[in-house]
């Protein structure tokens, strides 16, 4: 029978099958952990009496909680708490033999970031951690989705996951990206055109030549904001440049070992959507959800398929308001989105031999420390600074406010993260999310 990409991984990794009381028990190959949800599962798991079932198939990172700022005296930690955080982390790991990238370390950074980076993200894999954008790793031909703190510690200790199986939904993307339109503004483009709960009960593929031509960084760009359309599951089928992503890093050959993976010509897609790539501007959100976008320099709508009241409100818009000439305060290149190398390339590249507006301040923050260090070996950081731009530790730093990173209430960002929430980025602030390109051009201007 003809399956999809997703049905295929589903079936591999089922370790007993679906019924109607109880939901299917999946092996999990790769479980990443982090500063926030980590610990706590570490706790639950200590109550119980449990031991970690399969260390070695385990990751921890320092991220969420992690400093963006470090002088002489070390990491300016936002307070005790965050410290703790990492702290006990640390602590845990090194008790049930988990490999641990602490603060320092020289593999050190975001989860979603280091986990293809170091080559463990891979084709076939179920690949869970306790945060949402775990879906970036679908970029990579795998299952890989979000899970809670206690789902956390049931994986510690089981190295399983409950999980109901979710329907099809394949997005084809035909044409080419052109007229500066990014990775980022297809996947606004999507989360703009099936709505905020489009992708509720769906593991979404993307496919089509757009897809097929995207290098690695792209794909891991689209998969990472499929959660913003409700689905937990981003994926693309694995080909050649997968391939060659995973051998480089993994120094081993691959070859042929995930050519089964790939949806079958005659599945059975529960939803289908064709999109055209050469219709796509480059994107800005302007209200509190990532659905709500214009093209970049197109007023509000002047009405909406919801009700928009409290997003115009908090952002400060009126329907049908222009949005050039809007003042910025704040602009942040980074993230589990946007925070990989060839985002700064992009980034630098708009900056290179220009300023910064003098009111803006504006962070520039490495998604790894690797990428961190080439990104200084190539001479961006020289680039950002002579810019006015701030040059910063590896962190998700004002993606999500918790590290001491913050935009203060009132004042206006404009983003390369993945959410535009109320107070996502510091209570009462506002967000704009963009591509760094624009991210760049906008700290520049000084103004939308």
């Amino acid at each position: 029978m003809a399956r999809t990409l997703f049905d295929k991984i589903w079936d591999t990794n089922t370790v007993k099958a679906e019924s109607p009381e109880s939901p299917a028990i999946l092996f999990v190959g790769l479980h990443l952990l982090h500063d926030v949800t980590g610990p706590q599962a570490f706790n639950f798991l200590e109550k119980r009496g449990l031991e970690v079932r399969r260390p070695d198939l385990s990751l921890a990172c320092t991220d969420h909680c992690a400093p963006s700022l470090k002088d002489d005296s070390g990491f300016s930690y936002k307070d005790n708490n965050a410290k703790e955080q990492i702290d006990a982390l640390e602590a845990y790991c090194k008790k049930y033999n988990v490999p641990f990238l602490g603060m320092g370390h020289p593999k050190q950074g975001i989860v979603h970031v280091v986990g293809p980076e170091l080559g463990l993200s891979r084709p076939g894999q179920v690949i869970v951690c306790g945060d949402s954008h775990t879906s970036t790793h679908g970029a990579f031909g795998a299952m890989a989705f979000g899970i809670g703190s206690s789902e956390v510690s049931h994986v510690l200790a089981s190295q399983c996951i409950l999980q109901r199986k979710p329907k099809n939904f394949r997005i084809t993307i035909k044409g080419k990206l052109q007229n500066g339109a990014k990775a980022k503004d297809l996947s606004l483009h999507i989360i703009k055109t099936i709505g905020a709960k489009g992708g509720q009960g769906f593991a979404i593929e993307y496919a089509g030549p757009v897809i097929e031509s995207m290098a690695m960084e792209a794909r891991m760009t689209l998969c990472n904001m499929t959660i913003e359309a409700g689905s937990r599951f981003g994926m693309i089928a694995p080909d050649q440049c997968t391939i060659d992503y995973l051998e480089e890093r993994s120094q081993k050959s691959l070859t042929g070992i995930y050519d089964h993976l790939f949806s079958d010509e005659n599945a059975i897609w529960d939803r289908e959507l064709v999109i055209d790539a050469s219709t796509i501007e480059p994107m800005m959100t302007w209200g509190t959800n990532p659905a709500l976008a214009v093209e970049l320099g197109q007023p509000i709508p002047s009405e909406g398929h919801e009700d928009l009241t409290a997003s115009l409100s908090y952002m400060n818009w009126s329907l049908g308001q222009e949005t050039t000439g809007r003042k910025v305060d704040h602009v942040f290149i980074g993230s589990c989105t946007n925070g990989r190398l060839s985002d700064l390339r992009l980034a630098a590249e708009s900056l290179a031999g220009k300023n910064v507006a003098p009111h803006i301040r504006c962070l520039v923050v490495p998604g790894s420390r690797p990428i961190k260090e080439q990104a200084e070996r190539e001479g961006l950081d020289k680039i950002f600074l002579a810019a006015g731009a701030q040059w910063r530790e590896p962190s998700c730093s004002l993606c999500n406010a918790m590290n001491g990173d913050y935009i203060p209430e009132g004042e206006l960002s404009v983003s390369t993260s993945n959410r535009s929430f109320e107070g996502r980025q510091g209570p009462g602030s506002q967000t704009i999310l963009v591509n760094p390109e624009v991210a760049a051009a906008i700290a520049i201007k000084g103004e939308l």
